[in-house]
């Protein structure tokens, strides 16, 4: 049995307290939605399947490009994120799986498997990082990786991606992530068509000893760290990869990677028409790669995202398996506060798709009603399926109101005493 980091009679406690108000919340929301045509139980029932992973790097404090600000207890190692990573998902019951980041996660893979099994926590996909320089590595990747002029660091860089996927065989990860920073900051800095030959060619070696039971995931960026041109740029770019590479290849979206309104839920609908797409990364933005809790800025576009995916689900579109991870940094709030509210909100924009009329919707839109088809969606989005998330994580034996659960459980002082206090730092996440 999973090793419980906050103890249960605590979240016992205060889900006694707000059972008999949700019960009776879920009952009057279930007839609302019995009157459309909706089994609310159905919707619980598929929520309660839906898991989202949690980034290892994400129980850290992040930082800016002037400053970071670390927090109490924060954790100093894989070990310690895990344990963060198990208190997420006890009171969500949304996130059993964690993705790496290597070599900020490197350790022996019997130990880490060890810390997952008593927590009760499997891992998903692998990520590489090739955008910044590990203390022990022989050449630099200040000017690119797996683009680099320099044949030496791209296969430094190759090896690198090798060896992710060696420890995601040990644990049980199925998928290796790869984003990179490559790119250039001036015009005429780069050879921009030699530079994407070069990447292409280090992404086939690759693929070549990706497992045949894996997925390859690569992510675009518009910028930052390159400024100027960036090699994997946009969905454009990022399909001609997968298409390049082979059926095994995919895109990764991450909804904080693309300019001021782009339309995010189109580009989703591209690459799930033509089996493209591999999965998210669930976050926020205002201006642009912010990395804000899911939904804080702009929960309607998260809703459109999971409009297209709720109807490739149900038309059982060819392929359509996407992976979901949230990829946040938080700067001035509770990491793990931070996680569980983002799980929650990717939940809420499941259940609220899952709950749209679709042959309505079907009907307006062949008939070109704009305005009835958009009020359609509307409606999805303005229920309030609060209830259903919070009976979801009941009855999987979860915290119906998880912050408050966890500030009652007093988990981060606790760690804060055992785990030394961070020092301040520069920029970029941990």
């Amino acid at each position: 049995m999973a090793e419980a980091m906050i103890d249960q009679s605590v979240v016992d406690q205060n889900n006694e307290t707000a059972h008999a108000a949700l019960k009776s919340d879920y009952a009057a929301l279930g007839e609302q939605l019995d009157r459309r045509g909706v089994d609310i139980d159905t919707i619980k029932d598929k929520v309660k399947r839906f898991h989202v992973a949690v980034p290892s790097w994400g129980v850290g404090t992040g930082g800016t490009r002037f400053a970071r600000f670390p927090g109490a207890g924060e954790p100093r190692d894989i070990f310690d994120k895990l344990e963060d990573c198990a208190v997420i998902q006890q009171l969500t019951r949304a996130t059993p799986t964690v993705s790496l980041h290597i070599p900020w996660d490197k350790a022996d893979p019997r130990d880490l498997n060890q810390q997952a099994e008593r927590l009760g926590l499997g891992f998903d996909a692998m990520n590489s990082n090739t955008f910044s320089d590990a203390a022990d590595q022989e050449k630099s990747y200040k000017f690119g990786s797996l683009s680099h002029t320099d044949a030496g660091t791209r296969q430094q860089a190759v090896e690198h991606n090798l060896e992710c996927i060696e420890i995601g065989t040990a644990i049980g990860s199925k998928a290796l992530t790869v984003w990179i920073g490559d790119g250039s900051n001036f015009p005429g800095q780069v050879d921009m068509t030699a530079q994407f030959e070069r990447y292409l060619d280090a992404m086939k070696q690759i693929y070549a000893d990706l497992p045949e039971d894996w997925r390859l995931f690569t992510e675009h960026k518009i910028y930052e760290p390159a400024f100027y041109s960036t090699v994997v740029q946009d969905w454009g770019t990022n399909y001609l990869i997968a298409k390049e590479l082979g059926d095994r290849a995919y895109c990764l979206v991450d909804l904080g990677h693309h300019a001021p309104n782009v339309n995010i839920e189109m580009i989703v609908a591209r690459l799930i028409q033509f089996g493209k797409l591999g999965g998210f990364h669930f976050n926020d933005s205002k201006y642009g790669d912010d990395d804000l809790d899911a939904g804080s800025i702009n929960p309607f576009q998260l809703f459109l995202v999971f409009n297209e995916l709720v109807s490739a689900e149900l038309r059982e579109a060819p392929g359509f398996n996407p992976a979901h991870m949230l990829d946040q940094s938080h700067n001035v709030t509770d990491p793990i506060e931070s996680l569980m509210t983002s799980a929650v909100e990717v939940q809420r924009a499941y259940a609220q798709a899952l709950i749209v009329d679709r042959k309505a919707l079907a009907g307006y839109q062949n008939s070109n009603d704009a305005l009835m088809a958009a009020q359609t969606l509307k409606q999805g989005y303005r229920t309030d399926v609060e209830p259903i998330l919070a009976m979801a994580r009941l009855e999987a034996g979860g915290a119906i109101n998880p912050v408050t659960a966890y500030r009652k459980a007093g988990y981060r002082q606790k760690v804060a005493e055992v785990r030394p206090a961070s020092a301040a730092g520069g920029g970029g996440i941990v």
